[in-house]
């Protein structure tokens, strides 16, 4: 009886939200990519790699440098890919310090899609600060201070322009390479990720190419085609795609690119810990139990609710103390 319970109510939870987010795609429904545009932006993405794709400006000249500038507890820079919204392209990351900053560890926090507000994060900082770690809070593309005029908080992060989808997901996964260059350039050898849903997609995109003391993703988007396609939160998004004729298969031929079942990650699978939601819709438990299994053995653990709750951010920080007081063997 308390699970059917558990189950009803975190079923409405979700179903709140996903409305929310299927308005805001029905809001930018004049926004969605044409056959034509995806095609010929495939056939540029079809020769690349992951490597190749998520370079960042010292492995790739084409992208400037970042002119790093610090101000207050706020570092910027300017972002490795702009666009038309000039708000989007200075890179922003707050910084909690540690009393003893140089050399000290790094936690990057990565924030949800939409995310409402940075006050659970704070708070995590905060615990962490006290353990003689750093923490960064990198505002995602679109998101607080890099919220584009006359959108909502993240509204043009995932769209039905698909084109935009993963031109964004390409700058937040160099960006965070970049914050973590930072870090090491601070002297800080340690360096962790504790991410969540857009954010967790992030993060894990980057785990082929940083390596991390540890990472803890919660709730990540492991199958591309269910959150595009499949997703209650993503049923309008996918309408306004398959009226352009867009199908599953066609998106598919970027999973070499934007999903992580197709890269190896540098960081030992037994370090890296992917949390799931039981009555999880938008990331299910499967494609995570999958997910673990792809990258040779992750550690997987699983909590009562949706994909919107505070059991999995619980969860985290109790993998994090796992982590903490078992650091990596040199």
């Amino acid at each position: 009886m308390i699970a059917l319970t558990n189950r009803i109510a975190h079923a409405g939870m979700d179903a709140i939200m996903c409305a929310m987010m299927n308005r805001t795609q029905w809001h930018l429904r004049h926004h969605t990519v044409s056959l034509e545009k995806l095609h010929a932006y495939l056939e540029e993405c079809d020769p690349q790699d992951h490597n190749g794709f998520y370079a960042n400006p010292e492995e790739n000249r084409t992208l400037k440098p970042p002119a790093w500038r610090r101000d207050g507890d706020l570092l910027s820079w300017n972002s490795p890919l702009e666009g038309p919204h000039s708000e989007n392209n200075t890179a922003r990351a707050r910084l909690y310090e540690a009393p003893k900053l140089s050399g000290a560890p790094t936690l990057i926090l990565l924030h949800s899609l939409m995310s409402a507000n940075d006050f659970g994060y704070r708070r995590i900082a905060g615990r962490f600060n006290k353990l003689g770690w750093n923490v960064f809070f990198p505002h995602l593309p679109y998101h607080y201070s890099r919220r584009a005029k006359g959108y909502g908080n993240g509204a043009l992060t995932i769209t039905s322009d698909l084109i935009r989808n993963a031109e964004t997901l390409r700058q937040s996964v160099i960006e965070l390479r970049q914050i973590m260059a930072w870090a090491r350039q601070q002297g800080s050898s340690r360096i962790a990720l504790l991410a969540t849903s857009y954010g967790a997609w992030v993060a894990s995109l980057s785990l082929s190419l940083e390596v991390t003391d540890f990472t803890i993703l919660l709730q990540p988007v492991a199958d591309v085609r269910h959150a595009t396609f499949e997703s209650p939160a993503s049923s309008t998004m996918s309408n306004l795609l398959l009226r352009n004729k867009i199908y599953p298969d066609l998106i598919a031929r970027h999973a070499h690119l934007s999903s992580p079942a197709h890269l190896t990650p540098l960081t030992a699978p037994h370090r890296i810990t992917v949390i799931g939601g039981r009555y999880d819709q938008l990331s299910p438990s499967k494609s995570l139990k999958s997910l673990c299994a792809t990258w040779g053995g992750a550690r997987y653990r699983e909590v009562p609710q949706g994909h919107f709750g505070y059991s999995a951010m619980r969860c985290a920080l109790e993998e994090s103390e796992y982590y903490l007081s078992h650091p990596p063997t040199p």
